[in-house]
This record gives C-alpha cells, structure tokens and sequence, in this order.
C-alpha cells in the first residue's frame, strides 16, 4: 500500500512491510557483510516487517543534553529469523550497535538534504520535499571492514507514494547498489 500523505521522514511512526517485488535485491550487499547462504535465502525470501516509533527527546549520550532531537527506534521482523532492534538519534554522533545479523558495527544517524548527498546512486529517486528532510545513516564494521550507507525518504514508485531506502555496502573494492521498498500497514482498531 501506497504511503499516505500525513507520512513524511517527520513522523515514520507506523508498520511498514517491505515489498519484495519493487525493492531490489540484497543478496551481493549481505554477502558483502559476510552474511551466510542459508540467512541471505530467508532474508530474499521472507517478507520483511518494520515497527517504527519516532520522537523527540535529549539523546542519551549527547554533550548537550538539554536539547531534544529526532529518535527513531526500529524493531525489524521476517517468520524464521530472530528479531532485530535498532536505535537512531538523529544528531550526527557516532555510537556503538550490536545485533546477531550484523555483529559490532558504529553506527551515525543524521538529517541531510539532497543537495548534501554526494553519492549519485544514494542521491537518486527522491521526491523534492526541501530542505533537510532526508535521513542519513551509515553502520560500519569495524571487525569485518564494510560499510553500509542509507538515504531514507520518500520515492515515486509506479506512480504511488513510497517509503524507500537507498543503500549501498562497499568493502575495498567490492560495492552492491540497491533500494528497499515499503508498504504502508493501516493500523486495524479492533476496538472499534
């Protein structure tokens, strides 16, 4: 399902199923991470699902602790591999993750505008919305040596709006290229 209009980079807050068909494939950029067979064929196969809650609030190892910024914590799913959590506080600063997919990786996570993307593959696709309204962020491992850079934003994609990822893994001189497409899970009220 197409994003609705109220969803910008903004307010992400919602579930968002990623849709095998319209993203591109993972495969060269997990081998490049040094991720097995048997995980690469679940992750290409099994539909993965995004739980995204977005706020503001100090970042926790801010020097300036009194000023909110932009968190955005991820919990990510697929039927036959463990959960994964991510933490994003969008202030630029380096901090540490760990998870069983990626092993220790540092992680950084800020605004940026178009205009700011250098790379032509990671700058390409986006709807024009101004300003610094794009998101940035780049996980690299130190023990395994890649990195992976993504732009989060919204693209145009068979003429409906959606949520995307930009990504690209390089390590030395190896480099996979490729978009993550989501769609929008409506929230059923079974209150109501």
């Amino acid at each position: 399902m197409a994003a609705p209009a109220h969803k910008t980079t903004k307010d992400l807050n919602g579930t968002w199923i990623q849709n095998k068909k319209l993203s591109g494939s993972a495969d060269l950029g997990l081998q490049i991470q040094g991720i097995g067979y048997f995980i690469r064929n679940i992750i290409r196969i099994a539909p993965i699902t995004i739980q995204v809650s977005q706020y503001e609030a100090p970042a926790e190892s801010s020097a300036n602790l009194t000023c909110a910024v932009t968190n955005i914590d991820i919990e990510q799913s697929a039927p036959g591999v463990s959960t994964s959590k991510e933490r994003h506080c969008l202030d630029g600063l380096s901090r540490d993750h760990s998870d069983w997919l990626f092993g220790s990786v540092i992680n950084e996570t800020r605004w940026i505008s178009l205009e700011d993307i250098e790379d032509k593959f990671l700058r390409s696709g986006w709807l024009p919305e101004g300003g610094n309204n794009l998101i940035y962020t780049k996980a690299a491992s130190v023990a395994k040596g890649w990195t992976a850079t993504q732009i989060w934003g919204f693209q145009e994609i068979n003429g409906e709006r959606r949520h995307c990822r930009n990504i690209v893994i390089e390590k030395e001189e190896r480099r996979a290229e490729f978009r993550f497409v989501y769609d929008w899970q409506e929230r059923i009220d079974l209150g109501a």
